[in-house]
């Protein structure tokens, strides 16, 4: 199975799965995030990033409910090292930044903190809450630390209830072209 057939079979399996605290699934959310990087005119690696950045909690095998129990599952950082094996770090690397991201705006926009779900407020708390000083520079040194903001902005809106999206089938050209890049590395 090619990768992203086997990310299409991620979906098809957990895809329906209840996007932790929110009024979504797992795949609505991703379509929803996808949809507003195409919309601001992404490059297709920052597509592909929305649309796969919570990747890591389809691959891991917790419960829905695993913030519920105090435990971080580092998503970003199982979703991302399993991205990158396949992926440009243009795709892999804002996956990873994306919860870090979270916390950097926290630390960074006075407004952004007071905009935050319920269950995002909930996340950030096992996520090490809003960075210090030295995290902040540490953070905005990074390759696609911007791009890892950016996302993380979708991220947070892409939670609506029957809004209207691409399906996932959308995307099939525009994950293969950007694995097929990486094979070529």
């Amino acid at each position: 199975m090619n990768v992203v057939d086997e990310i299409f079979d991620l979906f098809a399996r957990r895809g329906e799965e209840a996007y932790f605290g929110e009024p979504v699934s797992q795949l609505e959310h991703a379509l929803q995030t996808a949809f507003q990087a195409e919309q601001a005119n992404a490059p297709d690696s920052l597509i592909a990033a929305a649309l796969l950045h919570d990747i890591g909690h389809l691959l891991h095998k917790l419960p829905e409910d695993i913030a519920d129990q105090g435990i971080d599952a580092k998503h970003e950082r199982i979703g991302g090292g399993w991205l990158a094996k396949y992926f440009p770090p243009a795709v892999a690397d804002p996956v990873k930044l994306h919860v870090a991201a979270k916390r950097y705006l926290c630390a960074t926009d006075k407004a952004y903190l007071a905009c935050l779900s319920s269950a995002s407020v909930q996340s950030l708390a096992l996520q090490g809450g809003p960075m210090d000083e030295e995290e902040i520079r540490r953070f905005e040194a990074l390759p696609f630390s911007r791009e890892g903001v950016q996302l993380r902005r979708w991220d947070d809106m892409a939670k609506l209830i029957g809004w209207q999206t691409p399906r996932l089938t959308q995307y099939q050209t525009l994950l293969e072209k950007l694995a097929q890049a990486k094979e070529k590395d």
